[in-house]
């Protein structure tokens, strides 16, 4: 029997613990130039994976293309992994209202909130797990707007063979440069869409890089005007866009990362075993190599590690 190989990814986070290193998180990631040139390139970020959530703005893409005209929070909140505040929750129901469509038609899971603050408060407020306050819930809202505009059947919107679903399969393509390598099902029920780093780097850069007035560059202003909406007010994508101006960022389950800045330049990256406590010290080291030296970088990759209730370590980026 022959034995395969399989190149192990190289660590690109290790957990320090009392100065002793007691663990390693593995991954790949992909810088690019404002020319959309590979800069540097870690582990195979060529291999097809699951970007999750950072599809997103690539489905706010296909709702605009469907006809939905939506702007501003609105569009921001459809290509969001919202944190369940109060004003997340409550723009969901409107875009819903507006449209004449009840909340029993979302798909999504019933959830809390993915802010582990809110989901406190919510629990001590004697509400119970709800489809809107899960995370992708602005998403669905716009999937179903987009519907109802076009006439298309609202109860196999998440069918990976109905009219949107297969338009937002094409912008996928199109954006990255690739072709879908596999299609699942996503947490909250939607089709998932295979891609390398590289094209998925290559995707967001496509968003910054165009022409104003186009359903990209639609989806990034309102993502860069609206962060909160993108995300929440405790979270590093809305840090990011509020303080760095012109960068786009999202990220997505299972510890995958999307950034692209106004000139051009991109990075992605996945942590293989999906640890987000990895996420934040791996985006800075990443942003720090493309020469971002604000200061929500530091904020983004403190990555403290409790002994006693007591700071004793850290998780730190190696690259």
């Amino acid at each position: 029997m022959t034995a395969t190989t399989t190149a192990i990814p190289p660590v690109l986070a290790e957990v320090v613990r009392s100065g002793f290193v007691e663990g390693h998180h593995r991954g790949s990631l992909v810088l690019l130039a404002a020319d959309g040139g590979v800069e540097l390139a870690l582990g195979d970020p060529d291999a097809p994976v699951f970007p999750r959530s950072s599809n997103k703005p690539f489905q706010a893409v296909g709702v605009l293309r469907a006809g939905l005209e939506l702007a501003g929070e609105r569009l921001a909140l459809a290509a969001a992994s919202h944190s369940g505040e109060t004003f997340h929750l409550e723009l969901v129901r409107t875009m819903l209202a507006e449209r004449g469509i009840a909340a029993d038609e979302l798909q999504t899971p019933p959830d809390l909130p993915l802010d582990p603050v809110e989901a406190e408060a919510y629990l001590a407020a004697g509400l119970v797990r709800d489809p809107i306050t899960m995370n992708c819930s602005g998403k669905h809202a716009a999937m179903l707007a987009a519907c109802a505009h076009n006439g298309w059947d609202r109860t196999t919107y998440l069918d990976p063979a109905h009219p949107l679903q297969r338009l937002i399969h094409s912008v996928v393509e199109e954006a990255s440069g690739e072709r879908v390598a596999a299609v699942g099902t996503d947490g909250c029920g939607a089709p998932l869409l295979a891609i390398g780093l590289t094209g998925l780097a290559r995707a967001f850069r496509s968003l910054v890089t165009a022409a104003p007035g186009t359903a990209e560059r639609r989806v990034a202003d309102a993502m860069r005007a609206h962060p909160e909406y993108v995300a929440g007010t405790r979270r590093p994508d809305t840090w990011l866009m509020r303080e760095v101006p012109g960068t786009l960022s999202k990220m997505g389950a299972e510890a995958v990362q999307a950034v692209a800045f106004a000139d051009g330049r991109a990075l992605a990256f996945k942590i293989d075993d999906g640890a987000g406590r990895a996420l934040g010290p791996v985006l800075a080291r990443a942003l720090e190599l493309h020469g971002v030296a604000a200061p929500v970088v530091a904020r983004i990759g403190r990555a403290p590690l409790l002994g006693g209730g007591a700071e004793v370590g850290e998780i730190r980026a190696t690259f």
